[in-house]
């Protein structure tokens, strides 16, 4: 099967993801909860220091962001969502 990776913030230690996960990450708890979350560098480089294939960054926060799926695919690490041409295609929601 596929091993599972998750990411939290210290707020979120507590939620099933991260027990349901194989393997789970703390992100930097020295910023507010939803900064952690869209910390893209921090979430790339815990990916590239755990071998982390794919990311599916879920319905939210980081699952458009033209940004996000360029650093990830520059770290060779697969954007499960759609491809850095679409979301250029797409435009900034932000």
């Amino acid at each position: 099967g596929i091993s599972t990776v998750g990411i939290y913030s210290h707020e979120d230690r507590f939620t099933q993801h991260r027990y349901k996960a194989d393997q789970a990450f703390e992100l930097d708890a020295s910023k507010a909860p939803v900064a952690q979350y869209l910390d893209i560098d921090n979430i790339v480089r815990i990916c590239v220091n755990n071998g982390v294939e794919a990311v599916h960054p879920g319905y939210g926060f980081l699952s458009e962001n033209l940004n996000f799926a360029r650093k990830l695919r520059e770290s060779g690490v697969t954007f499960v969502g759609p491809t850095v041409e679409n979301l250029e295609h797409f435009g900034n929601k932000a």
